[in-house]
């Protein structure tokens, strides 16, 4: 199910960002002193989404605890200091951009006594107190402590999600000695237990060296813990110090993925060479709930 290349197959075509929009975001999120995912992980789409008018904000600082394998943001033992007017800027950011959905991420801040998680939650209530935006989160695993993920859904997210990122075997080497893979498992399946109204999701990167086989019993593991929604997308290097690319999937197996992935019941599956767990969030989850009878859009 693989095609191995050398260097970049013609299917993984990224264009530089550019555009007034996107000059615009950039200004505004440098002025704002706020961080997103889509500059600080290298994030392919990001010319793509700030184009649109939309960004993935990135809070508790621009310096992650964890150093996974696949990762671009900056590392440390110790991260940044929490800024306490965070919560007042991305909501500001929201109103100014217009956004009716908006994803927040964060970087892992196992230096913090709560994991950044009360100051995650502060942000996320702003947001639902000052806009009518949809709110997606991107959380960690708060080192498994349930407690503190029971924070996140108490701020009332619309969508929850927690990257497994890679296959089991794989999780030793792709990510942080930190994480693990029954440890996300296990958050994924709290979130349902602690809240059946709130919608989860996952994301998957390939082309790792992971099986086809490996890969199915991810995504029986992820519907097993009730995920709803799942991403796709083809794990790029971000520098020579980050792991390498053992294979390039291409875009006939990212559909097929995509096929198989729906058969076992996620309400819906993004699958591409360049998608990414943020991918166009707002459009694919509408869709999803306009697809189904008698849900609320």
């Amino acid at each position: 199910m693989t095609s191995r290349f050398s260097s970049k197959p013609p299917w993984i075509r990224i264009d530089f960002p550019s555009g007034d929009q996107y000059v615009r975001l950039k200004e505004m999120m440098h002025d704002s002193k706020l961080h997103t995912v889509c500059e600080e992980a290298h994030c392919p789409n990001r010319g793509e989404c700030w184009s649109g008018g939309t960004a993935t904000f990135m809070i508790l600082g621009d310096i992650c605890t964890r150093g996974c394998g696949f990762c671009a943001v900056k590392s440390r033992k110790v991260g940044a200091n929490l800024d306490p007017e965070e919560p007042l800027k991305v909501a500001d950011a929201v109103i100014s951009m217009g956004l009716d959905y908006v994803v927040i991420t964060s970087v892992d801040r196992d230096d913090l006594p709560d994991q950044g998680a009360r100051h995650f939650a502060a942000v996320i209530q702003e947001v639902k107190n000052r806009t009518d935006a949809f709110v997606e989160v991107l959380i960690p695993d708060f080192s498994g402590n349930l407690e503190l993920v029971q924070k996140i859904i108490e701020s009332a997210p619309d969508v929850i999600a927690h990257n497994l990122e890679t296959v089991r075997r794989l999780t030793p080497v792709v990510r942080d000695r930190k994480a693990g893979y029954d440890q996300s498992l296990s958050v994924l399946k709290a979130l349902k237990l602690m809240s059946h109204d709130i919608y989860t999701k996952s994301s998957l990167m390939v082309g790792l060296g992971e099986t086809h086989e490996e890969l199915t019993q991810a995504f029986l593991d992820l519907r097993n813990c009730g995920v709803d929604f799942l991403t796709l997308g083809q794990y790029l290097q971000p520098t020579a110090k980050h792991l390498k690319v053992a294979e390039y999937m291409p875009p006939e197996v990212f559909n097929q993925l995509k096929v198989q992935a729906e058969s076992i019941g996620f309400m819906y599956v993004a699958s591409g060479p360049l998608v990414r767990s943020s991918y166009r969030a707002g459009e694919f989850f509408i869709k999803s709930l306009k697809s189904k009878p008698g849900m609320p859009v």
